[in-house]
């Protein structure tokens, strides 16, 4: 086998709601976010702590995590999803004609919760495919944009950009990240993922 392992893929993003209780953390209402397109994660860490002695540096101690950005790049959210990571009240009707149309409003009364977010990363070493499930066990979405354009002569599919701040959660020991080991096949990840964030 080789001594390293490159990225080919992400799917599968699942979020659900953070509960905390006196430590004790669980999740609730998890669903899938959308079909994913991409991720990048940039930590912000604290800074290194150095010891020097008889002229050089003889240790050092490196910057601890105190927060992250995720960017999620997703096809686009459905009601549901884009109800739970927004905090939205519930959807109010509107009747037009004949037809009631739920009516999702952005307004005092949204709330943003704490989530957990969790996806799959696909691997490839010595030409055998892998599987890593990712879960962040804390995480805040900021208010969600809209970046959309009209039709020219063919047809170019737009992508919705969402990010969220991560922080550690309120475990003994303040996780932020868990990655679970390689599986053979995404269904067996996206298992793993499902059993962190209490999905069914």
């Amino acid at each position: 086998m080789a001594n390293g392992k490159v990225i080919t893929g992400y799917s599968k993003p699942f979020v659900a709601l953070y509960n905390n209780n006196e430590g004790a953390i669980t999740y609730s209402s998890g669903m899938p976010l959308a079909r994913g397109v991409d991720v990048s994660v940039e930590a912000e860490t604290g800074d290194a702590v150095n010891f020097y002695a008889d002229n050089v540096m003889a240790e050092s101690v490196g910057g601890v995590f105190t927060g992250a950005t995720i960017t999620m790049t997703v096809d686009g959210l459905k009601d549901a999803a884009r109800k739970l990571i927004m905090g939205l009240p519930n959807a109010e009707p509107l009747t037009v004609g004949s037809d009631s149309v739920d009516i999702y409003t952005y307004d005092d009364r949204q709330n943003i919760p704490n989530v957990g977010i969790g996806f799959v990363v696909r691997y490839m070493e010595s030409g055998v495919t892998t599987y890593q499930p990712v879960v962040f066990t804390k995480a805040s979405f900021s208010v969600d944009g809209l970046d959309a354009a009209t039709q020219e002569e063919e047809i170019e599919f737009q992508t919705t950009e969402l990010e969220a701040s991560l922080m550690r959660d309120d475990s003994e020991h303040h996780a932020w990240r868990k990655i679970g080991a390689d599986q053979t096949t995404e269904a067996a990840a996206v298992n793993v993922v499902k059993a962190l964030l209490n999905i069914n």
